[in-house]
């Protein structure tokens, strides 16, 4: 008789991580990076894409910004002592204006789970992990973005109990496909 297989959640740790620690998320966020660069090819001609090692340059220097708020969250997913996946989470103030979403809001900025741990609950456990720690902030709402080819994603946030609450459009400016 075999022993039932333990799922990943349930062995998971998490691990908050500080400005001096932002390299262990390079490798995780290099590999989301060509995950959307596969999956948005509609967007060439809008966008232009960077290389892996550019677009890691670029967020860590977005990430160490962030984290020079106390409130904001790096937390790392771990299985055995390697990482398997991670959120950055900040919090932003929340202008009054035509929904009561209280005075704050956590914004995932990134959520980072390479495809071969999808199916063992790891994203799952991380928003877990983030609802827990921002709702002991007060913070009474989460925000995250998808991109919009990504339906597997969204069908997952939705899973989660995400709705979508406003669509992102994008164009470049002049030239083709500018209407009046």
């Amino acid at each position: 008789m075999t022993k039932p297989r333990t799922p990943l959640s349930d062995v998971l740790r998490f691990r908050y991580l500080g400005s001096h620690e932002i390299e262990e998320l390079a490798e995780l966020w290099m590999a989301l990076h060509e995950q959307h660069t596969a999956i948005a090819p509609h967007l060439e001609d809008i966008v232009t894409s960077v290389s892996p090692e550019e677009s890691w340059r670029r967020r860590r220097s977005q990430y160490l910004s962030w984290l020079s708020d106390p409130d904001t969250l790096a937390v790392l997913a771990e299985r055995g002592g390697e990482p398997v996946g991670y959120a950055m989470v900040t919090i932003r103030e929340n202008p009054k204006g035509s929904w009561d979403r209280g005075d704050r809001v956590a914004v995932v900025q990134t959520l980072s789970v390479p495809a071969e741990y999808s199916a063992y609950g790891v994203r799952s456990a991380l928003l877990e992990e983030i609802r827990r720690q921002v709702g002991a902030m007060g913070v009474r709402e989460i925000e995250l973005t998808a991109l919009a080819t990504s339906s597997d994603d969204i069908h997952f946030f939705e899973q989660e109990g995400f709705r979508p609450f406003v669509t992102t459009m994008v164009c470049r400016i002049g030239g083709v496909g500018a209407h009046d």
